[in-house]
């Protein structure tokens, strides 16, 4: 065409719209590239130097998004994918120094009592796929809607499938109603309602079933896992979700025993038995066996040693000084006012600077004793008794005490832990009334 010559798609390959055609006409050979390009970003980023969790970042935020565009423009099946994601759990595990066998549902999970900032592969392509599937069966054009174009993703996980199954879920969702959760009354939550959303709110509402149902899976694998699943077991546990701020500030080491606890994957005698790499699995203090469970909370002899009360007074001395903070602050504020302002009739109600509605609000003469250094006293003109919490405020003002009594036990014994400490502060006897009591921390 005027002198230049044009190549057919046997001499060099054609790109539109982000797709690149070649003379098979199949998908076969991008996919490849695909996966070539995603080891060599990996590599890339794994020789850099940064620390693991700038690495970590750089895949959250750079190597995910630039990964999700050929996932939808190219017909790549949900094994492919699974493939690639488990690639990159390998990265993010040696990033963060965490240990072979260590599942990848610690990585991606939303449910789980420790949550992680990063996101599955396989859930981005499964409600990115979603998304195209509405796309084009709600397309304004009529032409697009009406052409049955059908996204294909393999034998194993169909998208057209998954979206009628998260139409039907959201379906019988409004039959249902809404459920109180908690404490809080019926309506206090307010969710929309499927047979009344339209447009983009419909179509997030699909999405976020999509991600429902892939976390129920991931779910369902966690309670088959004895030991990284015995997480699931922990009924009154908080859950913790880890903030990109809080990981910059977290040391390394600090947040590798953290992830590593929670799934009890830490080198105790017992992993290490299990591993192949010690002799025997028992507690090198005593002979019972040496599990994570009895290392940090059952030994007999590191409770002897004081170990455990070591622990219990780092803890303690962290909320000391956050309650010690707290009183120096309340001090610069105006009290909260316990009563009711009430306007006569034609009058404007004034204006009061708005004081957090708190414990300490409460009075500006609180005094903090801790058991710590020190035997605590009780205050003598109080009540006389032997027992000793491990906090005490008091206000002579307001004529109020506040104990709290501060335990570190193991995840499924909370309430028991929370049961027994109750009553040790409730057996101070005197007719001492206690403000409040504090559960385990």
């Amino acid at each position: 065409m005027n002198g230049l010559q044009i190549p057919s798609l046997t001499e060099k390959p054609v790109k539109s719209l982000g797709k690149l055609f070649d003379v098979t006409l199949r998908d076969t050979v991008a996919i490849q590239a695909m996966h070539a390009e995603l080891k060599t970003w990996l590599a890339a980023v794994d020789r850099s130097g940064l620390p693991g969790k700038f690495k970590a970042w750089i895949y959250q935020h750079g190597i995910l998004p630039r990964l999700l565009w050929p996932l939808l423009m190219y017909q790549v099946p949900i094994t492919t994918v699974e493939t690639l994601e488990r690639n990159i759990s390998q990265f993010l595990r040696r990033w963060l120094g965490l240990p072979k066998s260590l599942s990848c549902i610690a990585l991606y999970g939303h449910t789980n009592k420790l949550q992680l900032l990063f996101s599955g592969l396989t859930e981005e392509f499964k409600v990115t796929r979603a998304r195209e599937v509405l796309l084009y069966r709600d397309s304004s054009d009529t032409r697009v809607s009406s052409a049955g174009i059908e996204v294909r993703t393999g034998r194993k996980w169909r998208a057209q499938e998954a979206v009628q199954l998260a139409e039907a879920r959201l379906r019988h969702g409004v039959l249902v109603g809404s459920v109180a959760v908690g404490r809080a009354g019926l309506g206090c939550h307010k969710t929309p309602r499927y047979d009344r959303a339209q447009g983009r709110v419909r179509q997030q509402m699909i999405q976020g079933e999509v991600r429902a149902e892939v976390e129920e899976e991931r779910r369902s694998k966690t309670v088959a896992m004895r030991q990284q699943g015995a997480w699931t077991n922990w009924e009154h546990a908080l859950t913790r979700k880890i903030t990109w701020s809080e990981l910059w500030r977290s040391e390394p080491a600090r947040l590798k025993f953290l992830i590593q606890s929670v799934y009890d994957v830490l080198p105790s005698p017992a992993n290490l038995h299990c591993w192949g790499l010690a002799e025997a699995p028992s507690c090198p203090l005593c002979p019972a066996r040496g599990s994570l469970e009895h290392i940090l909370s059952c030994c007999p002899k590191a409770l002897g040693k004081g170990r455990y009360r070591w622990r219990h007074d780092q803890v303690l001395k962290a909320v000391a000084d956050t309650i010690c903070a707290g009183i120096q602050q309340i001090k610069h504020q105006p009290l909260a006012r316990p009563y009711n302002v009430f306007v006569r009739a034609g009058e404007k109600p004034q204006s009061h600077p708005k004081v957090p509605a708190d414990l300490l609000s409460t009075a500006g003469d609180w005094q903090l004793k801790v058991d710590l250094g020190r035997q605590l006293k009780f205050p003598d003109h109080i009540t006389s008794t032997t027992l000793r919490p491990d906090m005490v405020l008091t206000s002579e003002s307001t004529k109020q005490v506040v104990l709290l009594e501060l335990t570190v036990p193991w995840e499924d014994r909370i309430e028991e832990a929370f049961e027994r400490k109750k009553g040790e502060v409730s057996g101070t006897g005197g007719g001492l009334q206690a403000e409040g009591v504090e559960g385990p921390l």
